[in-house]
Formats: structure tokens, sequence, C-alpha cells
């Protein structure tokens, strides 16, 4: 079966097309290399031993979707990654967001509306409910303001997805991911930030390398333990698995509505603090960092309530903090030789 991954070669999305590849599936994968790089295939030869099938693309010129999807006629599904993700570059500059994220899911859904039958993965967000009244986050807990153009553009998405699917033959499961992080294995893959990092883990992986002077803890005046704020932090390759997992229920027809949602996470919280300590046990290494003023768009605290997806999906985080920055630190070294 043939399916296209889009941003498939971006962090997560690489993941994905292993495991994808390694289940025998025919990946075809669209990226526009705005946050990547096409070594990435090399990766994901390395260690499927296959090629996937690759076109450079941008979803936001509606044209070149068309055609792409008039060529790709004879897909099984479609596993949607392709969008912008950092928070705080998403306040500092909304209407790349909204382009971006809207724009490019919109024109995928309508060529997929057109198909007799469509199966659709989308990479959601915990983001999308905002502060939650209560922890750990249940699928059924309300879905909040935004607290950023970036979860913003994760709440209309998951809104445009449920309005498209009444109405069309298009089947979906919305997939709201906690905090990937971590590295392949076998170190050929992993997260490839351009430029200065938006996310946790890489500019801790890269200030213990040496490339970033020190760290920057935004707010150690959350109310949570040790004052700074607590994530669900998820290792990349269990992450890539649940999407697989996903898709084989989309299209064995298990699904028990046209949209699905689920949570992916640890289920544990975990905060800034805990994660620096983690790397420097790890790593052997003292991490410099300093406490600045909090970031706007960040919330205080965010971890998963898993039961639905170990219950219906038959899946569980199995890599635990330790083992996701150990596999984090292998690859930035990797990287840097």
């Amino acid at each position: 079966m043939k399916i296209v991954v889009t941003g498939g070669l971006g962090f997560i999305g690489s993941h994905t097309v292993v495991e994808l590849q390694n289940e025998g599936f025919e990946v075809v994968v669209v990226d526009n290399l705005s946050n990547t790089s096409l070594s990435v295939l090399d990766g994901i030869q390395n260690i499927t031993g296959k090629v996937p099938t690759f076109e450079k693309l941008d979803l936001r010129e509606k044209e070149k979707v068309q055609d792409f999807f008039k060529r790709h006629h004879d897909i099984s599904g479609v596993i949607h990654f392709a969008a912008s993700k950092a928070v705080g570059e998403s306040v500092e500059n909304p209407l790349l967001y909204y382009e971006n994220n809207i724009n490019a899911l919109v024109y995928v859904l309508q060529e997929l509306q057109q198909k007799p039958e469509a199966n659709f993965i989308f990479s959601s967000s915990c983001t999308v409910y905002g502060q939650a009244e209560t922890m750990p986050i249940t699928e059924n807990a309300s879905i909040q303001t935004a607290m950023s153009p970036y979860g913003n553009t994760k709440q209309i998405g998951e809104e445009i997805i449920t309005d498209t699917a009444k109405v069309t033959n298009i089947n979906a499961i919305l997939l709201r991911y906690f905090n990937p992080i971590g590295a392949h294995p076998s170190t050929e893959i992993g997260e490839l930030p351009i430029g200065v990092p938006q996310n946790l883990v890489p500019f801790i992986t890269q200030t213990g390398f040496g490339l970033r002077k020190e760290l920057s803890v935004y707010g150690d005046d959350y109310p949570t333990p040790d004052g700074t704020a607590v994530r669900d932090y998820i290792h990349v390759v269990d992450l890539a698995k649940a999407h697989v997992i996903a898709l084989q229920r989309l299209l064995n027809k298990k699904n028990t509505a046209k949209v699905e949602t689920f949570n992916l996470g640890t289920g544990t919280g975990s905060s800034v603090l805990e994660v620096i300590h983690t790397f420097e046990k790890v790593s052997g290494k003292k991490l410099p960092y300093k406490i600045v003023g909090r970031r706007e768009g960040d919330i205080t605290s965010a971890y998963a309530n898993t039961d639905k997806a170990n219950t219906i999906l038959g899946w569980k985080a199995q890599s635990t903090l330790e083992q996701a920055m150990a596999s984090a630190w292998k690859w930035e070294q990797k990287i840097r030789r």
C-alpha cells in the first residue's frame, strides 16, 4: 500500500517513514526542505535498506498539490506532518503559521475528498488543550483558548478535518502529541533544527556540545515542584510507531467514528530542570544554564492521560526519559563529528 507522508524528512516524519517501511508500506515523502535536509533520505535508507520516493513540494502551492495527487492517484492514506511548529516563532510571525499550517492542510484535504475513500492521520498537539484545568490531560479535556498562533493552527486544523470528514469519504485520526524528543537508536536520523533550536532538548544537546554558551530556562516561578514548566517528553520512535498503528486501524476499518482522537505521551510530567539533570546524568557533562523571564505562549504544565491510546490502539510508550535523552546526545555527537 502506498502512503504519502507530508513533512516526511522532518524529525517525527522521518522516524515514521522508517516504521512504515519496516512494516512493508510503500512510502512517498513530500517535503519542502524548509527545516530539514535531503541527507535524511540516506539515514532512512541506511536503517531500512530502501529509499522512499521523494518529491520536493511546498504544499502552499495549490496547483502543485493538485498535480501531485493526480500523479499519485493510487494512495491508501496520508500522514500529515508538514507544518511550522515553534510556539515562540508563531507569536512573532503569526501569518507564516496560518499560511503554512492551514493552507497546506486545506489543499491536501481538497484532493482527498475527491477520492471514494481516504485515510488521514493528522499531526496534532497537546497545545490544543491550552493550560488544561486538571492533570493528567484526557482527550475529553475542554479545548481552551489557544496560548499561541501555533496552538491555534492545531485547533483550527482539527476543526477543519472534523467538518470535512462529516461530509466526505475521509476517515481521520487526530494524534495529539506531547513533547517528542530523542533520536533513532541507530543514530542514522534525529532532530535537525535549522539555526537556533526552538525546542528544549536540541538546545540542551547543542549547549552540552559547546555550540551554545548556555541554556536559557524560561521562568522558575511556575506553581510546580521546582518552579520550572512541566511537560510530557516522549521518545520519537514510540511516537512514530503510534502513527503506523493508527494508520492500520483506519486501513482495517476498525475505527468507530469518522474522526478519532488520541493523546500520545508517556503519562509522566518532567520539569525543565529534571530534563537538564537527566541530560547531565546520561552525558556526564555539567550544563551551563541561566534562569530568565517566562516566554509568551508557554503554559505551566501539560502531561497526558494515555489510557485511551493504551487500550484502543494497544500502544504504549516504551522508552524512559533517560533513554530518550541518551539517544538525543548520541545523535548530537554524531552530527558534530
